[in-house]
């Protein structure tokens, strides 16, 4: 019998202290029996006799008894917020959706190896309630949700429901994974990203080379725009296939112009999912 193939496994961090009360893997500055010294502490403020430190206490001119205090590592929730407008399922090298789906399985996996919970906003003109997955410590919780992506296909006119979509995550400061095409106006990105400012935020781009060009050199091409549905013809020729190919370049500079004025790392999926790919944002 075949044995299924592994999931990948993401490894990610955060660049702020984590505030959660669970324990976990991140570095945080909370807690007084920790491994990662943080300071020294008055003995009626930390009443530990075992971590008492003579030499601190030698040196304090109060004469009080100081004892080292140590920070706890804490969890963090997960979240992925995806954009389900019409034009994630474009289907060219790769299918859109199953590089969502094969996102949302490795980093339910990994956040759950790594002692995180993990929770999923689904957006097109709303917030889909029938995908809504709050944050939730269970090793087998995107199983039913990563099937559904797979086998869907997105009709949302519009990605409006990411400007609320910040509603539904945790209060707490979380790690959040922004999955979408970005194809809509720039101040809708800008606002998008703003509200979700709070969090630590990772605009992901999916993007597939495909959908970018055509193969014919030349004749009548008839292209449709996936959230308005759309069509015109259009002859296809080398002068035109040079202006898109421009236009391509001026949109990504764009957003990443949008991103740098907000102090953001995008990572661009430009094909296959590609978790070693996720993981070197985090540490290069």
């Amino acid at each position: 019998m075949t044995q299924p193939a592994p999931i990948p496994e993401i490894h990610y961090r955060i660049g702020s202290a984590a505030l959660g009360h669970f324990p976990g893997h991140h570095r945080s500055r909370r807690g007084e029996s920790g491994f990662e010294f943080r300071g020294h502490a008055s003995l009626l403020d930390a009443p530990d006799p075992r971590r008492l430190d003579l030499h601190a206490s030698l040196r304090d001119p109060f004469g009080q008894w100081s004892v080292r205090v140590y920070s706890q590592r804490k969890s963090i929730p997960v979240t992925v917020v995806a954009d389900l407008s019409a034009s994630m399922g474009f289907e060219g090298a790769q299918h859109k959706l199953g590089v969502v789906a094969d996102f949302v399985d490795s980093l339910a996996w990994s956040a759950w190896r790594t002692g995180d919970s993990f929770g999923f906003v689904a957006c097109d003109e709303q917030v889909r309630g029938d995908l809504l997955l709050p944050q939730s410590r269970s090793r087998a919780v995107a199983g039913e949700l990563t099937q559904t992506l797979r086998s869907m296909q997105p009709a949302g006119r519009s990605a409006q429901g990411l400007h609320v979509a910040h509603r539904y995550l945790s209060p707490r400061r979380s790690l959040v994974f922004l999955l979408s095409d970005f194809h809509f106006a720039m101040d809708e990105v800008s606002a998008v990203l703003a509200s979700l400012a709070h969090h630590d935020l990772v605009p992901v781009v999916l993007w597939d080379p495909q959908e970018f060009s055509l193969s014919a050199a030349r004749g009548l091409a008839q292209v449709l725009d996936p959230e308005t549905g759309r069509q015109r013809l259009v002859w296809w020729r080398p002068a035109l296939r040079e202006q898109w190919h421009e236009q391509l370049a001026q949109r990504r500079e764009a957003l990443l112009q949008v991103f740098r004025t907000q102090r953001l790392s995008p990572l661009f999926v430009e094909g296959a999912f590609d978790a070693d790919a996720v993981t070197r944002h985090f540490h290069a």
